[in-house]
Order: structure tokens, then sequence, then C-alpha cells
């Protein structure tokens, strides 16, 4: 089996997690730079968007990056021939299984790294050719499976052949650790990304993830079967008070509409969706890319194994 780094051509085995509206080509570049797969989030833009992120991240580094195509999104068939164009070589997937692409991204030298949420789907994509996973745990921030990181990864781990990267809960060695015991080949960060200096997101969504205690997510949408875990506001108790009366759905998106964009970019403390992880409480200063990745894993003991 490959080792993550050697699969993707970085020096440590992390890749930043495709958070949209927010792993723009100053983040993405940034993780790249230091030493990690930095991704572009395409979430809902496209083609155009994503095609000037792309030509702005390569301006600003020379290192791999990839970018992370949302398979529900209008524009999923355009953006997977884009990512051919463009010569990327790292395309990771949510939302689904990216079967019917496989054989077009595996022609064009594409690795494929779709994010999975159960063992079953894990399971499927590997057989369509996926060339590694990455295992997200209930734990992480935005939309979220049930299970956790620690209970999910070491069930891929044994059901799959290929490598495994764990998500969810991890912010620092300790994590990087616990998930290499778990058996993952390595991990997903998101949350900590977001209190990083390169990070484009308005200083309010900043100054919410370091002063976060240890009970600070909540999750919205278990009544509508979409969770997403985000920090305890206005907005999102006044949504779960909605839904627990039996607001109908449609009344619920008029509330969540544009909220996420109202936190990354007009920093709205009451209206704004800020999607984070659990660990945000263990997140308590602002740090260039660099130095997250960097204590992250020459602190890591099976990093230094790895490499020994």
């Amino acid at each position: 089996m490959k080792d993550i780094t050697e699969l993707l051509h970085i020096k440590y085995p992390v890749i930043q997690g495709g958070m949209a509206n927010i792993a723009t080509h100053q983040l993405c570049a940034a993780v790249s730079n230091a030493g990690g797969l930095g991704l572009l989030a395409s979430g809902g833009w496209d083609r155009t968007r994503v095609k000037e992120e792309i030509i702005k991240t390569k301006a600003l580094t020379d290192k791999p990056f990839g970018v992370n195509i949302m398979l529900m999104s209008p524009h999923a068939e355009d953006l997977s021939d884009l990512v051919i164009e463009e010569g990327i070589k790292v395309v990771t997937t949510g939302a689904g299984n990216p079967g019917i692409y496989m054989e077009k991204w595996k022609k064009a030298g594409i690795t494929v790294i779709p994010v999975v949420p159960s063992v079953a789907l894990a399971k499927r994509v590997e057989r369509t050719g996926a060339d590694a996973v990455i295992v997200e745990g209930t734990e992480a921030g935005g939309h979220i499976g049930e299970l956790t990181t620690f209970t999910l990864v070491p069930q891929v781990v044994d059901a799959v052949d290929i490598p495994v990267i764990a998500a969810g809960g991890i912010a620092d060695y300790r994590g990087v650790d616990a998930a290499f015991a778990l058996g993952a080949k390595g991990v997903q960060v998101g949350t900590v990304m977001l209190a990083c200096v390169e990070c484009p997101i308005h200083d309010n969504y900043k100054n919410k993830i370091i002063g976060a205690r240890d009970t600070e997510t909540i999750v919205t949408g278990r009544e509508t079967k979409a969770p997403v875990r985000v920090l305890k506001n206005k907005m999102a108790k006044t949504y779960i008070d909605l839904s627990r009366k039996g607001v109908e759905l449609v009344e619920l998106e008029k509330l969540t509409l544009g909220s996420l964009s109202k936190a990354v970019f007009d920093g709205d403390l009451d209206g704004g969706s800020f999607m984070a992880g659990q660990i945000a409480g263990l997140i308590k200063e602002v740090h260039p890319a660099q130095v997250i990745l960097d204590g992250m894993f020459l602190n890591s003991r099976y990093y230094k194994e790895l490499r020994s």
C-alpha cells in the first residue's frame, strides 16, 4: 500500500479540508507550500470561477494541490472535465460516489480520493477505482454523518485495501498519532485551518474559533436528515427550536439562506453559519499554515517513526 506522501507527492501526510467559500487559492496555496495537500473547494462555483481559482493557485505555488468536487453540484460534470484540462492531479469528492467520472479521471492520471461517512460507501468507491478514501467522523464541521472518527476509521481500515485518511476531530500532533494508531495513513484537517493566517475568512469567524469552548458546537438539520455542525449562535439555536416545533423545511431553508456567506464574508455573529468541528475548543491562537503543519507532524511520534 502506497504511503500518502508518495501517492500525493507531499511532505506531510495531510490534506486540507475542502471547505466551501473558504478553501480558496489563498488557503490552498499556503497549505501546499507548507508541505500538505491544499484543496480548492469548488462548492457551488461554476466552471469559470473554479478555473480562476486554479490559475491563481498556480501563481502562488509550484507544489501539488487538488480540487474538491461536490457531486451534487449542478456544475459537477463541467468541473470533472475542467480538472483534466487544467492538469489537476488530485481530486477529492463529497456527497456521493464519483464512479461516473472515474474512467476519464484515471485516463488523465488523476488521483481520486472520495470522502466517505460509512464502510459501505468506502467499499463501493474502492470497487470503482478510488486511490484512497477520506473517512470523516461526526466530530467534523459542516455536513456530517453519525459515526465518530474513532469508531469509523478502524472499521474502514479493515474493510478496504486502499489507504484511509482520517478526518474529524484532528487539530494537533495528538490527533495525528491517534489517527495513525487507528490504522489511517494520513489525516484531513479543516477546523484548525480556519485559525490560519492565510485563511480568507472574516476575523469574527476566526475569533469564534479561538474563543470556542469544548461544548461550543451544535448540530442543525437532524430532523430534516441534513445534519450540519456549526458554532452556537442565534441563527443555529433558532433553527433547532423551529425544527423541533415541526416547522416546514421550506421555512427553515429561508432562515439558512446565504448563512455561510454571512459568516465567511460578513462575520455576521447572529445570522451566519459558522461551520466548525468539535475540536474548535482546542484551538486558541491564529498561526501561519506552516506553523500549524510543522507543529502537527514534527511533534508526532508516528510521523517520526514513519520517517525513521
